[in-house]
């Protein structure tokens, strides 16, 4: 149930609590705390402006669908304003959805800290306030981590801008390794503040095994490159084995039913765990309250309005297609096999050589039920932790702790590709186990699996890099589009063929390092 009421209130507020220039300046419109954490339902509106963060464009809204480089060697961006830009890895310092990210995260992180040092002065149910400071924690602790794993050390700050003094706002970047450690510190904390998933009823607010889940992803980056902390990989087993252990998860049966409950606003709590919400369709109160997943990131369309507008940015890298048996069922669901054409639109299927030309397939139009469907945005909520994904991260650490996959492993991978080709998950099936892998064998299927069954949905690059295989991959694409002929494949000729060890982490804003001399740019930037 998306709180629709809330969350109108909740735009009206949001520039309460946040700063166009946030490392220089107090914000003009700001109300003090002293004036406003009066009451459980002020409380409630702060703490929803929180949760807003993910919303925006520069966040999950708009520009982390595809188009800021996060679906690594999966896609490319073909969108002719985007051109030398990070959506096709042509970017430098002075980027401006890179500068947009990193104020929106920060903006985030400061309404979090300002809730967490006035929540104490609300007089409610001491249960209900533990567990909306917990989300508050959580919240500020992952809007930390997509600052560090994408520009390394950041500065770290725990305490709401109190002053327009720009010298006391001038703070040096703390160690990505200090980050991480209080990342994982805080989220440990707040798993033991929030609700259960069944006590929240669905995936829009942070739940305990939303907490475990992404603690478990958390893991795996510190485990990985460029932290290279391989104790964190028992750590990340044992998170995703306590969402596995909850009884509560399990996948749905059906793969594209997982996408169309996205768009139709139907919480499955078994398998997504946790999701950006977003409502209406871009009109009257809703005019901002809507994202473009499925505009942005679907099946191109802008000739017929029933169909769904999408400009269709989101193209595949044809060797994304060939990782998939003929027989998976996901293949021609994530990567669509046909394109519209004309108003009234037909389908139209794509030629066998038509493969950088395919969309993402993931969030389809034609299943929305708001009508009518809207040319500017959608109420297409965007997945954030899904129960597969817990269950190829335990596969994963579990083969890396034991350096080998143990049958535990297996079966965590099994019930993945069960479904992937429609058998029951907990029935073993010898016709599609993988038996007898090394070590290294089981986390190159690892690999791929997680892009068969990921794909789009904003981790690839960050799996590239701590896998230190994120150039080489980039590098690999480069080469199987370059003697494609054609202006078409200028896009992805750029896009992987830009790609250099520099791109891992994105450049500190120029803007930034302006205001804050105590920063320091990142490599090779």
């Amino acid at each position: 149930m998306k709180k629709t009421l809330l969350y109108i209130v909740v735009v009206g507020m949001i520039s309460m609590t946040s700063c166009n220039k946030f490392l220089n300046v107090v914000p003009e419109d700001f109300v003090s705390p002293e004036n406003y954490f009066e009451t459980e339902d002020e409380a409630n509106f702060a703490l929803s402006g929180i949760y807003s963060t993910m919303t925006q464009n520069a966040t999950y809204a708009s520009y982390m669908l595809g188009r800021m480089g996060l679906e690594g060697d999966e896609s490319w961006n073909h969108y002719t304003g985007d051109r030398f830009t990070v959506a096709d890895n042509n970017y430098g310092p002075n980027e401006s959805r890179i500068l947009a990210n990193w104020r929106e995260w920060y903006a985030g992180i400061n309404r979090a800290n300002i809730f967490l040092e006035n929540i104490d002065r609300v007089a409610m149910d001491e249960d209900r306030k533990r567990s909306m400071i917990g989300q508050a924690l959580f919240l500020r602790a992952y809007f930390y981590l997509m600052l560090v794993n994408r520009f390394g050390a950041v500065p770290l700050i725990l305490e709401s801008i109190k002053t327009s003094d720009v010298e006391s706002l001038q703070i040096p970047q703390t160690p990505a390794k200090q980050i991480y450690d209080k990342i994982i510190a805080d989220m440990e904390e707040a798993a033991e503040m929030v609700d259960d998933i069944t006590t929240i009823g669905y995936g829009g607010r942070v739940s305990k095994s939303a907490i475990w889940g992404v603690l478990a992803r958390t893991c795996l980056y510190v485990a990985g490159n460029p932290i290279n902390d391989v104790s964190r990989y028992e750590e990340a087993r044992d998170w995703a084995k306590k969402v596995m252990d909850t009884g509560v998860h399990r996948l749905n049966t059906s793969f594209p039913q997982v996408f169309i409950n996205h768009v139709r606003d139907i919480y499955d709590i078994e398998e997504s765990i946790w999701e950006v919400e977003f409502w209406g369709n871009g009109t009257g109160v809703y005019a901002n309250l809507g994202g473009y997943v499925g505009r942005n990131n679907g099946i191109g369309n802008t000739q017929d309005p029933n169909v769904g507008y999408a400009v269709g940015a989101t193209r595949i890298a044809r060797p994304l297609y060939f990782k998939f048996k003929s027989d998976d069922l996901r293949r021609d669901w994530a990567i669509a096999p046909f394109r519209y054409v004309g108003n009234p639109a037909d389908t139209v299927y794509w030629e066998s050589g038509q493969l950088y030309q395919r969309y993402c397939g993931k969030w389809r139009r034609t299943y929305e039920l708001i009508l009518p469907r809207s040319t500017t945005r959608t109420a297409t909520n965007f997945p954030l932790l899904r129960y597969s994904d817990v269950l190829l991260m335990f596969a994963e650490a579990e083969n890396e702790v034991n350096g080998s996959p143990t049958e535990e492993a297996y079966e965590a991978i099994n019930q993945v590709k069960r479904r992937a080709y429609g058998y029951d998950q907990f029935t073993p099936n010898t016709d599609i186990d993988e038996d007898d892998l090394s070590y290294q064998e089981f986390l190159e299927y690892i690999q791929d699996e997680r892009s068969r069954e990921l794909a789009f949905e904003g981790l690839r690059k960050s799996d590239l890099v701590r896998w230190g295989i994120y150039v080489r991959n980039m590098q690999y694409i480069a080469q199987d589009v370059a003697p494609l002929s054609g202006d078409f494949y200028d896009f992805p000729r750029r896009t992987f063929g830009s790609v250099t060890e520099r791109h891992t982490l994105w450049p500190i804003p120029t803007y930034e390092m302006g205001l804050n001399p105590h920063l320091v740019q990142n490599p090779g930037w």
